[in-house]
């Protein structure tokens, strides 16, 4: 049975003011507003979706915004505490004057594996960097008037974990996830998925004495890989709990269905579907501009709108 991981399908985050949020990623990076829904545990609290134009897997960065009431989260072990989005060669001379434009925390680039990269806060302190990838990333990204076909983001390149030892995660990677480790610097491991051209990269940074961090506001909540359907994803299920992991039924996302797992190092990692897609309630034109409600909030939509925070 095909039980093949295609790399990333998403990477889930919590923020802190929800405006804040969906200004500085829809203006400042330019990246498409794919979904505004809410939370399915919590329907007083939007989940955002931004990605590329065609919203493609790999492409998906997710928000829950919880407000002033979140407490900051720290950076630290058993975590995921870098995200790294594709962009195209020639472009971090762009990236650099538009966040001096916007007064954005960033980093002088610098090289890693081979590959330029940029990094940079957003509001919330969330750790993210602007990769030109060592091959070619074909991907549409998403134009805008101020940012070209020539700097947009593509989507993710990869995402870091820290910690304190990564054997045991690293196995999950390889022997469950179809990763192989390719590159090794000092305590920085690259492992990439040959599935896929795009989205492919985990690093693991194991730092042995490092306190461990906290998930709260500016900090990724959950890991998402990408499978192509239903049947690839329970077939996988059925391998993950054959090597003592617990993983939960398949939950119905709306626009994926996913699993989640604890690795052993206590990141949270999710497999989400490509089925059936972002579309789904939706055309490609119109992802972002309306409110759409999980079934069983749509009789509350009154309500749940009375207290959403406006974004315009």
């Amino acid at each position: 049975m095909d039980t093949k991981v295609l790399g990333l399908h998403h990477v889930t985050a919590i923020a802190g003011d929800a405006k804040r949020n969906y200004d500085f990623y829809t203006n400042v990076l330019g990246m498409r507003f794919v979904k505004k829904t809410v939370n399915f545990d919590d329907p007083q609290t939007y989940h955002f979706y931004y990605g590329n134009y065609d919203a493609e897997p790999g492409t998906i960065w997710t928000f829950f915004p919880w407000g002033s009431a979140i407490p900051q989260g720290r950076r630290g072990t058993g975590q995921a505490t870098e995200v790294g989005f594709s962009v195209p060669e020639g472009s971090l001379d762009f990236w650099l004057k538009r966040l001096d434009q916007y007064g954005v925390i960033y980093n002088k680039p610098a090289t890693k594996f081979g590959e330029e990269y940029l990094t940079l806060l957003d509001p919330d302190g969330l750790k993210l960097e602007l990769t030109v990838a060592g091959t070619k990333d074909e991907r549409k990204g998403n134009p805008t008037e101020a940012i070209g076909d020539d700097a947009a983001i593509k989507g993710f390149s990869g995402v870091t974990l820290t910690l304190n030892n990564i054997q045991a995660t690293a196995e999950i990677l390889t022997d469950l996830l179809d990763y192989k480790l390719e590159m090794e610097h000092v305590n920085r491991y690259r492992f990439v998925n040959p599935n896929s051209a795009t989205a492919n990269v985990i690093d693991l940074v194991e730092v042995p004495g490092e306190k461990r961090g906290h998930v709260a506001g500016g900090s990724v909540h959950h890991v998402a890989f990408r499978v192509k359907d239903d049947a690839t994803q329970l077939a996988l299920r059925d391998k993950l709990l054959s090597k003592g992991l617990n993983v939960t039924e398949q939950i119905d996302r709306n626009y994926f269905h996913s699993l989640y797992f604890r690795e052993p190092a206590g990141v949270l990692f999710e497999i989400a579907t490509d089925n059936p897609g972002f579309t789904v309630d939706e055309t490609l034109d119109e992802l972002g501009h309306n409110l759409k409600l999980p079934r069983q909030y749509e009789g509350h939509r009154a309500e749940i709108e009375a207290v959403l925070p406006k974004l315009s």
